[in-house]
């Protein structure tokens, strides 16, 4: 018996002494401890970036943590071309809050950015971009700010995103540019529908990115796909309000890189603007976009479910009696079905200069007002299969 009970005993200061290695291996950095107040009024800016700073310096995998409660931010850049650290943990258990005044940080383009990092993860919490004075001012046509993104990354790898919150962001909630792999899970974004320029995510110039089990509440784009996005999958996602889903704006620029390998399935639009949408300036590009899936797709009371904008050319500014010289080829709409706010379900209005060629309509199914709705094609090419509501107008 006394054999078993030492057994026991050894078994128990082993298993005691490698849970306390492997804590004192992971650096933890308290925000606190950096000076940090959770009363929603001290800048905490310095704090966070002493924080960072240590964390950058340390040799072992760290955590920075910012416990419950309120913390004011200003503009602040977390640089990672000095960081040593390839594994940083960022855990958000309060709010971080944006200045009350939109003119802080209104002309900064960033209000929290990372930039060169490498394997930072951001975990939990909430971002509250205190947007709407802003929101104000724009739609009362003064002269404002641009307004700041609340959560950028640039240039930066091996990036996850779990669980966090953005609400109420001066302009785009959160952007991933110029990265590789990047896993956004978990992610609720909250905007009104009328506040402008409020994308919830925004992807360009970044391949291997996944977005999954997300909400996107906004007033423009759930999510917006720019030039030089592949490989971009997007699954079991909700939107609404919103603009929906769009590959673009694209061609803005002559010399433009194109966008291919994209996924979007398991997705509900509930009364947005867009369903998935590719939009392309009308004006001279070398881009394309090719290479994309729609599959398992529910509309509920879209004003355009699906469609394909060639043409788009507001207020008739910037592309005057021009054509988009975008190619687009190679979309699959599959398994899509659900309620049109307007007749036309399906539009594909496809450039002049290069017609869409290869979409592919299989088992769609949309009604407007519990009638068949209709189909509009300009310039597009492609085939269709099973059932096909309305009925397709693609040229063979």
């Amino acid at each position: 018996m006394s054999g078993a009970l030492n057994f026991l005993l050894a078994l128990h200061f082993l298993l005691t002494f490698f849970h306390c290695s492997s804590l004192a291996a992971m650096a933890k950095y308290n925000v606190q401890n950096f000076g940090a107040k959770p009363n929603g009024k001290t800048d905490s800016t310095k704090s966070f970036l002493s924080a960072w700073a240590s964390a950058c310096a340390s040799a072992q995998p760290a955590t920075i943590y910012v416990p419950p409660g309120r913390y004011l931010l200003g503009a602040a850049t977390f640089a990672g071309q000095s960081c040593k650290n390839p594994a940083i943990t960022i855990r958000i258990d309060g709010t971080l809050v944006a200045p009350s005044n939109y003119n802080v940080i209104g002309n900064s383009g960033n209000w929290i950015k990372f930039e060169r990092v490498t394997g930072v993860s951001v975990i939990g919490g909430t971002l509250d971009g205190q947007g709407a004075k802003l929101w104000a001012c724009k739609n009362s046509s003064k002269n404002c700010p641009k307004g700041a993104k609340t959560l950028s990354f640039y240039n930066s790898n091996n990036i996850i995103i779990n669980g966090l919150s953005s609400i109420n962001s001066q302009k785009f909630h959160i952007l991933v540019y110029g990265c590789q792999n990047a896993k956004l899970v978990g992610i609720k974004v909250s905007a009104p529908g009328n506040s402008p320029n409020t994308d919830g995510l925004h992807v360009q110039k970044s391949t291997r990115v996944t977005i999954m089990n997300s909400k996107f509440g906004t007033g423009d784009d759930c999510v917006s796909i720019g030039p030089g996005t592949s490989n971009l999958w997007i699954e079991n996602v909700a939107c609404g309000p919103g603009h929906g889903i769009s590959i673009g704006s694209l061609a803005w620029e002559l010399q433009e890189p194109g966008v291919q390998n994209v996924t979007v399935k398991s997705a509900t639009f509930t009364g947005t603007q867009n369903g998935v949408r590719v939009k392309t300036w009308a004006r001279p590009s070398n881009g394309f976009v090719k290479y994309i899936l729609f599959q398992h797709l529910v509309m509920v009371n879209v004003k355009n479910p699906i469609i394909i904008d060639q043409n788009y050319c507001p207020h008739h500014k910037n592309c005057p009696d021009q054509v988009s010289g975008v190619k687009i080829s190679d979309i699959t709409y599959q398994d899509i079905h659900g309620s049109s706010a307007t007749k036309i379900a399906m539009k594909f209005d496809c450039s002049k200069k290069y017609p869409c060629n290869g979409i592919t309509l299989k088992d769609v199914n949309l009604i407007y007002k519990n009638e068949p709705a209709q189909s509009s094609c300009i310039n597009a090419y492609g085939k269709s299969s099973s059932l096909v509501r309305p009925n397709s107008c693609l040229y063979n």
